[in-house]
């Protein structure tokens, strides 16, 4: 039986401010969670599952969790889940140290400035992880990558994209040793642009678009013409279609 100080400890973990403090963040479902503990991307903390779960779970991944598995009723469940519909399991993984990126020769690297929506932010992850992307840099104020809707969003891929957050006009001056594009609504159309090689994608807020510093200093500006009405493109189905374009051989 979850004691109510474990499941309000469970709950403040949908805040910022307590997985900071508590370096921690939780995952859920059988897709996420699994993935992450046999791959052994974060390091687990402890798992609250139904006995349905542990039923389907293979002996040796148990036995190398040990103590760390406490089985719970569903309702149980409900009570410390992000989502309404539970999920037979919530493991809490703790978040590991993330040094310094920068950008790779050879490498394409996303550049995120201001995204809010943390669906948004999963998505461009999982996309990322598709087109062999590695690395991530985020603005300050973009989304917290641990936010539950984040990461489960990514169905996994966040453990293979490091996500990096620092000033991103600080950055840029310190990696323009390799090609940056901005995406922006009247740049040349992406189609004309060569497949890449190395560089940084600049994407910007849904809502604003890229800080004009950044726009700035950028060597090209891109963008996917538009032949509709609609004013803008969500910022992940942007991502998508702008990697598909810059990496195609």
């Amino acid at each position: 039986m979850l004691s109510k100080a474990k499941i309000k400890d469970i709950q403040s973990l949908q805040h910022k401010k307590f997985r900071s403090e508590r370096n921690v963040f939780a995952a859920e479902g059988p897709k996420v969670v699994d993935e992450f503990l046999t791959t052994g991307y974060f390091e687990c903390e402890q798992v609250f599952a139904t006995p349905k779960w542990k039923g389907w779970q293979d002996e040796k991944l148990l036995a190398t969790l040990g103590g760390k598995v406490q089985l719970i009723e569903e309702f149980e469940l409900e009570k410390i889940a992000y989502y309404t519909t539970h999920n037979q399991v919530v493991a809490l993984f703790k978040m590991p140290e993330t040094p310094s990126i920068k950008a790779e020769k050879n490498n394409i690297t996303i550049l995120l400035d201001s995204i809010q929506d943390p669906g948004n932010l999963g998505t461009i992850i999982r996309t990322a992880d598709w087109f062999g992307i590695k690395n991530i840099i985020c603005s300050e104020n973009t989304v917290d990558q641990y936010n539950n809707k984040v990461v489960q969003s990514t169905m996994a891929s966040l453990g293979r994209v490091n996500v990096y957050y620092t000033n991103l006009e600080k950055w840029v001056d310190e990696n323009h040793h390799v090609p940056l594009l901005a995406a922006i609504l009247n740049g040349k159309p992406i189609s004309s642009q060569a497949p890449l090689s190395e560089g940084v994608l600049m994407i910007g807020n849904e809502a604003n678009g890229l800080s004009q510093v950044l726009i700035e200093k950028a060597d090209e500006h891109i963008t996917i013409p538009k032949l509709g009405g609609a004013e803008s493109l969500n910022a992940a189905v942007a991502t998508s279609i702008f990697l598909y374009e810059l990496t195609k051989r």
